[in-house]
């Protein structure tokens, strides 16, 4: 039996693209990823679709495994040989427990090796805009646990030391206990004035901050309702935090935006939102898969020297076209001779990607202007043409590029399903109001929507409220069939144009109007 390793992770504060390479690299190779409450969902993207994965997390008390279980989880994993992701919040060694499970190991002789992580206290200052170090305020800081229990007998941590020797503190996990920590603090000599910082949810879209003094932050955060997990700062340097702050406002920050797009086309549009500030929410409303049956194009690649012009009307029809081109024996050279056009930037990229040139691209991205720009090209009056698509599309292309003589053959590349997971959870965000906008990108995204729910009255319901933004005039005509009505549709009919138009859209608007 190959021998069996725990690797104990930081999986960092919040914002998965805060992990390390080294992290990255190993839970990308683990067996198992064991993971806690605090290690983002989006890192177990990573993995290997074969990983097992086992959730240990542990939520204001709610424990789904004591630390006893989890050590032995590990421990079994190991002893089988398995290569084990330990996923723990922050930095395993900072308050993580990640000492303890490392003992365990070495008692029980096995390999384990710890990758450091952006620990919460570090990361939620900085997007906080509060330096924890400055030369005109402090140049030391300490990290303290906000969890002991205030009705013990003594407490381990010596208050009269802390409160006035040390110019930053940073609490971790204090806020059931902050009326007892600014007190103590207070009684032991710290001006009740100081500036104090409370970040919940440091790193992540979801992030609030609110500030006081010793004598104010208990009460505010009760009025802001902050609670777990949060993280406190005491010191001088919170008063910087009007001056440096640049996570929290950012134009989108504090919107939860759905994106409706197939996952496999949504990451760039996601990333461009969350770039923003915004709170992705990603329920693909479709899903590209292969066809049952591959007869029309078959038949099409196998004669393809026949036509004269190829055109793609998605990156989805690229992607599928070439991956049964390649399945029947043949590479990209089968396009050598044929002009190519696309309906778009991003098909056009994801040709050009591999070393073909792309002939015509259309000033407007939708089937009408393929329609012009080909006629502008002096017209396709006897050539033959091949449109590679999903099984059910608009069939205004091959209609018109027929009427002007043309010989077209439309052949399946793909068909469009609708995916059914995540529904209700996706329904409890609408009815609770935690939404603030859904972008459509195609009207496949708007009907499938639509049809997820019992009836389009409900799908009018749930979007009761919600800033609806369309990608361009089809899609919103589609909306519209449903009685849905877009707010929002950029110029430019792509996704970078959609997200600007978001933007514009919510400037003038204060978060929770």
């Amino acid at each position: 039996m190959k021998e069996g390793i725990v690797y104990l992770i930081g999986a960092g504060p919040g914002d998965p693209s805060l992990i390390t390479l080294r992290g990255k690299q190993l839970i990308e190779e683990a067996d198992v990823l064991v993971y806690d409450y605090l290690a983002h969902p989006k890192l177990l993207e990573f993995a290997r679709p074969d990983v097992e994965k086992i959730y240990v997390g542990k939520m204001g008390g709610a424990h789904t495994r004591t630390q006893e279980e989890i050590n032995r989880i590990i421990i079994d994993l190991a002893r089988s040989g398995k290569k084990v992701a330990r996923l723990k919040g922050g930095d395993p060694y900072i308050f993580g427990r990640g000492g303890e499970e490392a003992q365990e190991l070495v008692r029980e002789g096995l390999k384990f090796e710890v990758v450091p992580g952006v620990t919460a206290g570090a990361a939620a200052s900085a997007y906080a805009g509060i330096p924890l170090t400055h030369r005109d305020f402090t140049t030391d800081v300490a990290f303290v646990t906000g969890h002991e229990d205030p009705t013990k007998d003594a407490s381990a941590i010596r208050w009269d030391k802390l409160a006035t020797g040390v110019g930053t503190l940073v609490f971790y996990m204090g806020i059931k206990n902050l009326p007892s920590i600014v007190k103590n603090l207070i009684d032991n000599g710290r001006d009740p004035e100081t500036p104090v910082a409370v970040i919940r949810w440091g790193a992540r879209p979801e992030q609030r901050t609110v500030v006081g003094t010793l004598l104010t932050i208990a009460d505010e955060v009760a009025k802001a309702g902050i609670k777990a997990p949060a993280i406190t700062i005491v010191g001088g340097v919170v008063s910087l935090r009007d001056e440096l702050r640049w996570y929290d406002t950012k134009p989108l920050f504090g919107r939860s935006v759905v994106v409706t797009r197939a996952r496999e086309q949504a990451s760039d549009f996601a990333d461009i939102l969350a770039e923003q500030g915004a709170n992705v929410i990603q329920f693909p409303t479709i899903a590209c898969v292969a066809p049952d049956d591959w007869t029309e194009l078959d038949a099409a690649v196998d004669r393809i020297g026949d036509f004269d012009w190829i055109v793609f009307t998605s990156v989805n029809g690229v992607k599928f076209f070439l991956d049964r081109v390649r399945q029947r024996g043949k590479d990209i050279r089968v396009l050598a001779g044929l002009s190519i056009c696309c309906i778009g930037p991003k098909t056009a990229a994801a040709v050009e990607a591999l070393g073909v040139n792309v002939d015509v691209v259309p000033d407007e991205y939708r089937a009408e202007a393929v329609i012009e720009a080909l006629r502008d090209r002096g017209g396709v009056d006897g050539k033959k043409i091949l449109i590679p698509r999903a099984k059910v599309a608009r069939e205004v292309l091959p209609t018109e590029l027929a009427k002007m003589g043309a010989d077209v053959t439309v052949a399946t590349a793909y068909v469009t399903v609708r995916p059914d997971d995540r529904k209700e959870e996706i329904r409890r965000l609408f009815t609770d109001k935690k939404i603030d906008a859904i972008t459509f990108t195609s009207s496949s995204t708007v009907t499938n929507f639509v049809q997820m729910w019992e009836s389009p009255e409900v799908a009018r319901e749930l979007l009761n409220g919600v800033t609806v933004a369309s990608i361009g005039p089809i899609t919103s005509d589609t909306a519209r069939s449903y009685g849905i009505v877009p707010a929002v549709e950029p110029t430019d009919y792509t996704t970078p144009a959609l997200a600007e138009a978001l933007k514009a859209w919510f400037a003038d608007q204060p978060v929770g109007a």
